[in-house]
C-alpha cells in the first residue's frame, strides 16, 4: 500500500486575488492573499477530496514561501518535497475578477524559485510513495525544470505509479505574450508544440481545453488536434468544453467530441473563471484514482469546475469531499453557488483548518473585573496580561489544544504576542457586561475593524440572552449577533457564541436549547458555542442535540467557568465531559484571580504570580483530560 495517492509537480505562487469586482485591476483597492499555481492548487483541491497529496516545488526562504508551505500544511498536503530557494523569491501574481470572461492577471515570475527546481529536487523515494503524479505544462517550458519533471516521470512509471499531465497553457510563461497579456490563454507556437508532443508518450492522462489541445496538437482544429496528440500517446483525453462540461477519449478519436464519454454539467453563474481548470483537475482525479467510470470521474470534475467558477479566489473555492457529496445529491438551487447559504455552510464548515478535538482554554479576556481590583490601572491590566500569556505558554509548552482568550483593548500586547505561537486564539468583541448587547468602539459603527484581525483570531461575543425576554431586548441583541455573524464570515474569521441565560433569569433544562435553536433560525452558525456549566445531563443533551441538529459540522462547545472553585468546575467537568460536542473548557477567574489581586496589591512577584496561574491551569487541564478520558 502506497503513503501517496498523488504527487504533484510545477509552479506554486501566491495569488493576490483584487476584493473588488468589475472594474479594471488598475483600480483595485485591496486583495486578498491564496495560495496559487496549478500544481499547487490541484494538491490542496485533492487533500480537500479525501486524498492524500502531496507537491514537488521551491519556494522562497520568505513571509511568502512560508505562508505557502503552512497552507499547504493546513490543508493536508504533505510538504516534503517543497524546497526552500534561500537565492530565489517566491511568485506572486496579481489577479482580478472585470467580468465573466475578463481576468486581468500579472505574472510576477522573474527567476522565481519553483522555476529553480531541477533534478536534484527529485527524490526516488519520495515518488516511489505514490500511485499517480502529476505535472503541469508550465515546467515544460525550461530546460532545467523540464529535466527535474521527466525525472519524476520516468520514476514514477518505473514505480508502477499512473502520470497525468494538465497542459496549462499560458503562453505568457513561454515567453510568447508581455508581462500584461498574462490572461492571454493561447498563442500558435510550433516550438511549444514540438516540446509537448516529445513528452506526451509518458502519460496515462492528458487533460486540457480545447485551447490546450490546439497548442498540444499543432492545430487549431479540435478533433484534428484530438488525434495528433492520439498520434503520439495512448493516454485517455479529457477534452475540457467551458459550460458544455467535459469529454473523455480512451480509444480512438471519433468525428466530433459529443460521440466522447461525458459526464452531466451543471447549470450556474460564472463569476470567476480563474482557478476553474485546477478545481476541474481535482475532481478528475478523485474519480481518476478512486476507479470511478468516466462519466463519474467526469460527475466530480464538472462539480468541482462549478465551484471554482462561482467563487473568489481558486484553492479557497474547491469543495471538500463532504460538500461535493452534499451538491451532488441535492442539485443546484441557487446558480450562484456562493449565495447558496446551505452549501456555504456546508462549505465554510468542511474546509476549517486544524484539529481541534480538545480545547484547553485560558480565559483572561476580562476587563471589568480586572479593572475593579484593587490597585489596578490599564497599564497594569495590560502587564499581566503578558504574565497570562506566559503562563499558558509555559502549559502548553508548544502542543495542540490550547488556547486563549485575550481582549486587544487591555490586552493588546498579550494578545499581538500570541501570534504564531501555536495557541488557539480567541479574541472579545461585546462591551463588558453590556446589556443590550453593545460592541467594543473598535470594530466601529459599520464592523469594519473586523478588517484589521488576523484570520487566526476567532471573534468571541457575549450575549446575555434569556427567552424570556422582552421583544425589543431580543430583537436588539439578536439584530447585533445576526450582522456580527455575516461580518466574521465576510472576513473569513471563525465566530465563538457565548451565552449565559442564567444572569438575567432562572434557567431549566430546556433554556439553552431554546436558545441555540433561536439563533439558528436567524442563521447564525456560530463555529463554537460556549455555554455555562449545566447543572444536569438532561441540559447538556438537549443543548449538543439542538446545535448538532442545525449544524452537524460545528466545532463544538467549551464549558465557561463563572468563578467557581476549582472542586466545583471539576464536578461540572465530569458532566460535560461525557458529551463528545463538549471540547473542552475556557477559564478565567478560577485560574488568574488570585494571583491577579496578590500581583496588583504587590504582594506577588511575576515569577510568583505565572506560578500561581501555571500551576491551576495545569490542573484544570489535568481535571478535564481525566474527566474526558472515558470518552472515544
Amino acid at each position: 500500500m502506497k503513503k501517496l495517492d498523488v504527487i504533484t509537480i510545477g509552479r506554486s505562487s501566491v495569488d493576490l486575488y483584487g476584493a473588488q469586482v468589475g472594474g479594471r485591476l488598475e483600480d483595485m483597492g485591496s486583495f486578498q492573499k491564496y495560495i496559487g499555481g496549478s500544481p499547487t492548487n490541484i494538491a490542496a483541491g485533492t487533500a480537500r477530496l479525501g486524498l492524500k497529496s502531496a507537491l514537488i516545488t521551491r519556494v522562497g526562504d520568505e513571509h511568502m514561501g512560508r505562508f505557502i508551505r503552512e497552507e499547504l500544511a493546513r490543508e493536508g498536503v504533505d510538504v516534503r518535497g517543497v524546497k526552500t530557494d534561500p537565492a530565489r523569491l517566491t511568485a506572486l501574481v496579481l489577479l482580478g475578477i472585470r467580468d465573466e470572461s475578463q481576468f486581468p492577471l500579472i505574472f510576477y515570475r522573474e527567476n522565481c524559485a519553483d522555476m529553480a527546481l531541477c533534478e536534484d529536487d527529485i527524490d526516488p523515494a519520495f515518488i516511489a510513495e505514490a500511485r499517480a503524479v502529476v505535472a503541469t505544462g508550465t515546467h515544460l517550458s525550461h530546460a532545467r525544470t523540464e529535466a527535474a519533471v521527466m525525472k519524476a516521470l520516468h520514476l514514477a512509471r518505473a514505480s508502477g505509479a499512473q502520470t497525468a499531465l494538465d497542459i496549462d497553457y499560458r503562453p505568457n510563461l513561454w515567453g510568447l505574450a508581455g508581462h500584461g497579456d498574462g490572461e492571454s490563454r493561447f498563442i500558435e507556437s510550433a516550438a511549444v508544440t514540438a516540446k509537448l508532443q516529445s513528452t506526451l508518450h509518458l502519460f496515462d492522462l492528458i487533460v486540457g481545453t480545447e485551447e490546450e489541445f490546439h497548442i498540444a496538437g499543432g492545430t487549431t482544429d479540435t478533433i484534428g488536434a484530438l488525434r495528433a496528440v492520439r498520434a503520439v500517446s495512448a493516454a485517455t483525453l479529457v477534452c475540457k468544453r467551458g459550460p458544455m462540461g467535459a469529454v473523455a477519449f480512451t480509444g480512438a478519436i471519433p468525428d466530433t467530441l459529443d460521440e466522447g464519454q461525458s459526464g452531466p454539467g451543471f447549470p450556474i453563474e460564472v463569476f470567476n473563471v480563474l482557478g476553474a481548470g485546477d478545481g476541474f483537475m481535482s475532481g478528475l482525479i478523485k474519480g481518476w484514482l478512486d476507479g470511478e467510470a468516466w462519466p463519474v470521474a467526469l460527475k466530480y470534475a464538472n462539480a468541482c469546475g462549478a465551484f471554482a467558477v462561482s467563487r473568489h479566489g481558486c484553492t479557497p473555492a474547491y469543495p471538500s469531499w463532504e460538500e461535493l457529496q452534499f451538491f451532488l445529491a441535492r442539485g443546484v438551487v441557487q446558480p450562484a453557488l456562493r449565495k447558496d447559504k446551505a452549501l456555504e455552510q456546508v462549505h465554510w464548515a468542511t474546509n476549517r483548518h486544524k484539529d481541534l478535538s480538545t480545547m484547553r482554554v485560558f480565559a483572561f479576556d476580562h476587563r471589568m473585573q480586572l479593572e475593579a481590583m484593587e490597585g489596578a490601572t490599564t497599564a497594569k491590566i495590560g502587564a499581566f496580561k503578558k504574565l497570562c500569556l506566559k503562563a499558558a505558554l509555559q502549559v502548553s509548552a508548544g502542543r495542540q489544544g490550547y488556547g486563549i482568550l485575550c481582549d486587544s483593548r487591555l490586552g493588546r500586547e498579550a494578545l499581538y504576542a500570541a501570534a504564531g505561537t501555536g495557541l488557539w486564539i480567541g479574541r472579545p468583541v461585546e462591551w463588558p457586561g453590556s446589556r443590550p448587547l453593545t460592541l467594543e468602539p473598535e470594530l466601529g459603527p459599520d464592523f469594519g475593524g473586523l478588517q484589521e484581525w488576523p484570520l487566526e483570531h476567532v471573534c468571541k461575543v457575549l450575549c446575555f440572552y434569556h427567552p424570556d425576554d422582552t421583544p425589543e431586548m431580543k430583537a436588539d441583541q439578536e439584530a447585533t449577533v445576526v450582522r456580527l455573524f455575516h461580518a466574521c464570515r465576510r472576513n473569513r474569521l471563525e465566530m465563538l457564541l457565548e451565552v449565559i441565560p442564567s444572569k438575567v433569569a432562572s434557567v431549566n433544562d430546556d433554556t439553552s436549547a431554546a436558545i441555540i435553536q433561536r439563533f439558528y433560525d436567524l442563521g447564525v452558525y456560530p463555529d463554537w458555542w460556549k455555554l455555562e456549566p449545566f447543572a444536569t445531563d438532561a441540559a447538556y443533551a438537549k443543548a449538543c442535540d439542538a446545535i448538532t441538529r442545525n449544524d452537524p459540522h460545528v466545532r463544538g462547545v467549551v464549558v465557561l467557568g463563572l468563578d467557581a472553585p476549582a472542586e466545583q468546575l471539576a464536578a461540572s467537568f465530569a458532566l460535560a465531559a461525557k458529551h463528545p460536542l463538549v471540547k473542552g473548557f475556557a477559564v478565567g477567574r478560577t485560574i488568574f484571580g488570585d494571583a491577579a489581586r496578590g500581583w496588583m496589591a504587590g504582594a506577588l512577584s511575576d515569577d510568583q504570580a505565572v506560578a500561581m496561574m501555571v500551576e491551576r491551569y495545569t490542573g484544570l487541564c489535568g481535571v478535564w483530560d481525566a474527566a474526558r478520558g472515558g470518552v472515544k
